[in-house]
């Protein structure tokens, strides 16, 4: 749990931060790369891959956040949260997504 890892904790507050949803495909591919263990199960992956290519526009930012959280923690379990730690926080603001950038303005 976050709260038995100050480590993780901080990390999961900074990602949420700033109306941060996710990183940018490129940068969030390279967060799930270094999580190891990686494993295809039939159609899946374990951890399930960033929602990105065709799942970037149609998925709700939450679940974008969820998804991340889940990398976070599965870093943590898999005992690489500090490498991904560095990775995120070392980001520049204009690598990752925001709440704003999936609005779509009214038609009409």
């Amino acid at each position: 749990m976050a709260d038995e890892n100050p480590r993780l904790a901080s990390l999961l507050e900074f990602v949420r931060a700033e109306q941060r949803v996710c990183p940018m495909p490129l940068q969030w591919k390279e967060v799930w790369e270094m999580l190891p263990g990686r494993v295809r199960r039939g159609a899946s992956w374990e951890p399930p891959p960033p929602l990105v290519v065709g799942e970037w526009f149609s998925s709700p930012s939450f679940a974008k956040m969820e998804r991340l959280a889940e990398h976070i923690h599965y870093a943590a379990a898999h005992g690489v949260l500090a490498q991904v730690d560095r990775f995120l926080r070392g980001l520049p603001e204009g690598e990752w997504a925001h709440l704003g950038d999936f609005l779509t303005p009214p038609e009409g």
